[in-house]
């Protein structure tokens, strides 16, 4: 959730978290990983949390899908996986929230952080990213 008093919310809406990770992404990984997007056991989305200090936050949220299990033993290894994989070009994605930010800030490395449940169909990988201010919010 994020906070009503942060500045960059509003640039980080449900609309544009939605650009920047589309929904068909998982088909895609799916695709590359197992040869069928059918054998997806989530569907992946972003949310912006906040800024907080000299860092953004956001969560890649996974949720189960219809018909499937979201074991803990099938995410926990995903931070290393996601990190890497090129469909899901985590890179990227944060070349694009730098490019969002335009002239109010720039962004340098990122983190994906340790996945938590927050409940049987929903578990959550945070991703933070390095931030620097450029102009007054």
């Amino acid at each position: 959730m994020t906070s009503t008093n942060d500045p960059l919310a509003s640039l980080f809406s449900s609309q544009t978290c939605a650009t920047l990770l589309p929904p068909s992404r998982a088909d895609e990984l799916f695709e590359a990983m197992f040869g069928d997007a059918e054998d997806g056991a989530y569907d992946l989305a972003i949310e912006y949390i906040d800024t907080h200090g000299s860092t953004l936050r956001f969560d890649i949220l996974l949720t189960e899908r219809p018909g499937h299990c979201l074991a803990c033993n099938l995410t926990y290894g995903l931070p290393q996986v996601f990190s890497r994989h090129p469909v899901l070009d985590i890179a990227g994605l944060v070349d694009k929230i730098d490019a969002i930010l335009g002239q109010r800030g720039t962004v340098g490395g990122w983190l994906l952080g340790s996945t938590s449940q927050r409940s049987r169909s929903l578990h959550v990988i945070p991703l933070t990213i390095d931030y620097q201010p450029t102009a007054a919010l």
